[in-house]
């Protein structure tokens, strides 16, 4: 089960170390040619009273020469460096052997993982057979997924300092000078630059002036700048360019708002319109009204008073036949639902009836209109 409470061991240098190999692919084989310097490694191996040299560059190991382990390799080197320019700026290995070095895997609390050198130092003569100031040693820290929670894995490697410092006085002694010695049983990967160690002693490396590496290392400082900024600025770029489409399509977007509320704001006034246009064409106008109740009324028939509200018409008068009011209004195509509001009555002196009816105008108006026209 996965552990959300474990500390999380992180290897800055590692992780750079990667990061630099995945970007490398990016940078132009020429730009890699200028701040890279070719050069590759001679590996140097004792077999009994012989050196044997080869030359390792690229993943590729080619052997060079077999030295004899006396004055006479002298010359044989020089002639070896003359004949090969690659030779030259080679760094130089010495790399022990089984017969050389003793290795041995140990597992130590976490706690000592800041200072493993010295841990293992303190008790070394308790890991081995060997006091510390008989030794050369390094502490070399094996993969993640062999430590245990409570502990690391380590690999000591050591070389008695009788052994190292007879070598390195051989291949001195013929004008060898390695910048580092290691064991071929754990042989260092200088292609990925992994956890480089180095079993010399301080006093025995080589002296590196310090402007080249200045130099150089700010050549390759300043191409992964470069390419920093290669990966970023495009990035930049398209953000900017998002930002400022994004003010626009906002911009069109208010405005867009706006027309649609006009758009709407248009709508529903068109649609009040049409509402009362409807309204008004549903019944007759008050002078088709008036102009039809004229043709209707016979002669012999008065108004007297005549209101029109909340779509009816009330009319009140005087007809020889009263009645018969009803059933000509009902006839019409203008009026509809005529009724008497109030009983008929007749006038003792000049025999009319009086009258008072109601009557609500139907919506055949465009017909009626058309004939009245």
């Amino acid at each position: 089960m996965l552990n959300l409470n474990s500390t999380i061991d992180l290897d800055v240098k590692t992780v750079l170390r990667w990061w630099g190999r995945e970007l490398s692919f990016l940078v132009p084989e020429k730009i890699k040619q200028l701040v890279s310097v070719q050069q590759g490694f001679i590996i140097v191996r004792a077999d009994s009273d012989k050196f044997i040299l080869s030359y390792q560059f690229g993943g590729q190991c080619e052997q060079l020469a077999t030295l004899e382990r006396d004055s006479s390799a002298i010359a044989q080197y020089k002639n070896l460096l003359a004949s090969d320019e690659r030779l030259s700026k080679a760094k130089v290995i010495l790399r022990l052997t089984g017969q050389d070095v003793i290795q041995k895997e140990l597992a130590l609390p976490i706690a000592a993982k800041e200072n493993l050198h010295q841990v293992v130092g303190y008790e070394l003569d308790r890991y081995t057979p060997f006091k510390t100031d008989q030794v050369y040693f390094v502490v070399k820290r094996l993969p993640k997924h062999l430590n245990e929670a409570d502990q690391i894995k380590v690999l000591l490697i050591l070389t008695t300092r009788e052994t190292l410092n007879a070598l390195y006085a051989d291949v001195k002694a013929i004008g060898i000078v390695p910048m580092i010695a290691d064991y071929e049983g754990v042989a260092n990967d200088f292609e990925h630059g992994d956890a480089v160690y180095n079993l010399l002693p301080d006093r025995l490396r080589p002296k590196v002036e310090k402007i080249p590496r200045i130099i150089h290392s700010s050549l390759i400082g300043l191409v992964f700048l470069l390419l920093g900024a290669v990966i970023v600025m495009p990035v930049w770029f398209e953000y900017q360019a998002v930002n400022a489409l994004t003010e626009k399509v906002q911009k069109v977007e208010k405005e867009a708002k706006k027309i649609k509320a006009l758009q709407l704001e248009t709508a529903a006034l068109i649609e009040e319109t049409q509402q009362l246009l409807n309204e008004k064409n549903a019944t007759p106008s008050v002078i088709l009204m008036l102009n039809t109740l004229s043709k209707l009324m016979k002669d012999d028939t008065w108004l007297a008073y005549l209101q029109y509200a909340d779509g009816q018409l009330q009319i009140q008068g005087e007809s020889p036949a009263a009645s018969t009011l009803i059933a000509v209004l009902e006839d019409s195509e203008v009026f509809s639902n005529a009724v008497f509001v109030s009983p008929v009555t007749q006038d003792n002196l000049s025999k009319q009836e009086h009258f008072q009816i109601t009557v609500e105008p139907t919506k055949k108006t465009n017909k009626v209109a058309t004939d009245v026209k």
